[in-house]
């Protein structure tokens, strides 16, 4: 049997407005979510006030880059990782990386970025959330974020020597994401928490201590959202600051760029359980990043975190776990992410035959952690 042109052409007509229909944003409980931005997608909204839900008894689990290789592989196409070989759950949270983005068709840690565009819209079709951040190059030399010569910020800010080469990057930036969608006809935007700029209480990136002033840096993050939301129009993104470790409350909103600009406080905290910190602060620094989320009605989260190689055999319980419960507030986080696993020598998570293993199915099966098997449906509002 044929379809008649005009029926067809009258299906799809009423496709389109079914569509357009089903796009349009549902007001009341979606319109009164307080996101950065105000016309964020449905999904985007519903994942901001989930994670707020989800923070007050339960803490989703994650890795960076677990998905595109893990210590003694690497494969583009299955859905393995280190964490599901060994306890059989996914993470909940996966990390990645846009260094070298519009430069190179790998980022900085050798992660094709098409490949990522496919493992973002994987992890968004099972119900876990993607969340990204910025190794970007020095603008003004061409060097790597380490490179941190010449006040970059500086020179990259409106009315500044590069800040045109620094909008091209954007402009990358945002044509990866406006490609991250899934859908045939009816074409759906994956949500990303987007936390750019991280780590500037220290001094290793050239957007950090030292190398630009407080106002500096919140002028180019305000610059930066506003671009990314006001002129490229990308409506699925979360905002994160995340500094390094902090000594106070003060310190911590040294370089705040304000409410307006941030959906997400977060802290990058590796000191704290290294040789030189004191693991005991962990929950001290957790506790004023949840009490100023709470304040300000923003979602807190331990932002990066774990030890390269994890030396304690009951690290996962004995450490991280413990000193996140320690404090009934310092709990109060939507998610940990560790980094990487690389190679045998600097690896965040452990792999089959690691000595923390055992202690890590301990950590995985502990009621309060959430991995992907165990998500709500965090895109969706009831």
């Amino acid at each position: 049997m044929r379809f008649k042109p005009v029926f067809f052409h009258g299906l799809l007509l009423a496709c389109v407005c079914l569509w357009q229909t089903c796009s349009v944003r549902v007001p009341g409980k979606y319109q009164q979510i307080a996101t950065v931005d105000a016309e964020a997608t449905k999904q985007t909204k519903a994942l901001f006030a989930n994670l707020r839900t989800v923070a007050k008894d339960r803490i989703l689990f994650g890795q960076q880059d677990a998905l595109a290789y893990g210590v003694g592989w690497k494969d583009w196409h299955k859905m393995k990782s280190d964490v599901d070989d060994i306890c059989g759950q996914q993470p909940a949270v996966f990390g990645w990386d846009m260094g070298q983005i519009g430069k190179k068709s790998y980022n900085l840690d050798t992660v094709d970025f098409q490949q990522m565009q496919g493992w973002m819209k994987r992890v968004y079709k099972m119900g876990g959330i993607n969340t990204v951040s910025w190794h970007s190059e020095n603008y003004v030399t061409g060097g790597t974020s380490w490179d941190v010569g010449d006040r970059v910020v500086a020179a990259i800010l409106p009315g500044g020597s590069h800040h045109g080469v620094y909008k091209k990057s954007l402009d990358d930036f945002a044509d990866f994401m406006a490609d991250v969608e899934v859908g045939f006809l009816f074409k759906e935007k994956v949500p990303i928490i987007f936390r750019p700029f991280h780590e500037h209480t220290g001094g290793w990136f050239w957007w950090g201590k030292g190398h630009c002033t407080p106002e500096e840096y919140k002028a180019i993050w305000q610059f930066t959202v506003e671009y990314l939301r006001d002129v490229k129009g990308l409506d699925n993104l979360l905002y994160a600051y995340s500094p390094d470790v902090f000594r106070d409350e003060a310190h911590f909103l040294e370089c705040y760029p304000g409410d307006a600009y941030v959906d997400i406080l977060g802290v990058d905290n590796y000191y704290d359980f290294s040789v030189r910190g004191n693991v005991e602060d962990v929950a001290k620094r957790l506790r004023t990043v949840v009490e100023l989320a709470n304040e300000k009605g923003k979602v807190a989260a331990l932002t990066e975190t774990g030890v390269s190689g994890i030396p304690e055999d009951k690290w996962w319980t004995e450490k991280l776990l413990k000193q996140i419960k320690t404090d009934p507030i310092a709990s109060q986080i939507a998610w940990v992410l560790v980094w990487r696993n690389s190679r045998l020598d600097h690896h965040y998570a452990p792999y089959p035959g690691h000595p923390s293993a055992p202690d890590f199915i301990e950590f995985c099966n502990d009621p309060v952690i959430i991995m992907e098997d165990r998500l709500p449906k965090i895109y969706e509002l009831d």
